[in-house]
């Protein structure tokens, strides 16, 4: 059976970009991203509604160093990825969950030319984490 998982999301970031490193250098960032869908209620000249979805986005590499020099809250931004779900036990033994977005391209948006820096910025995929939270970031290839 075939299988296909690919996101394409266009939004704003709803804070900074954090960038951290895993134990063996690797840095991803991390950032937030508000899409926002405007819909119509109860046919043609019906009420309009808004709703609005956040999303957690990790950049591994060098895509994400670029991403947090270049963006800040409220920047919009275009991105590629795939969806990544992890599942872990917090400090309580309770079992976590999460579903975001691994970002592997992604397009600066708005903006003048040249304030932003490079318009797309593309290379490897991004590692795959399995579902494990923070589980085998060591052993990410490289």
């Amino acid at each position: 059976m075939a299988n296909f998982n690919k996101v394409i999301l266009m939004g704003n970031l709803t804070r900074d970009p954090e960038v951290r490193s895993t134990s063996s250098g690797q840095s991803v960032t991390a950032l937030g991203l508000a899409t926002n869908r405007t819909y119509t209620v109860g046919g043609p000249g019906g009420e309009k509604k808004e709703e609005v979805t956040f999303i957690d986005v990790d950049f591994w590499g060098k895509r994400g160093e670029v991403i947090a020099q270049y963006l800040k809250k409220g920047d919009p931004i275009f991105i590629e990825g795939r969806l990544t779900f992890r599942q872990w036990d917090d400090k309580d033994g309770n079992k976590r969950s999460k579903l975001s977005v691994t970002a592997e391209n992604f397009e600066f948006l708005g903006g003048r030319k040249g304030e932003r820096g490079p318009t797309r910025e593309t290379s490897e995929p991004a590692p795959d984490m399995g579902n494990a939270m923070g589980a085998g970031i060591d052993e990410v290839p490289f």
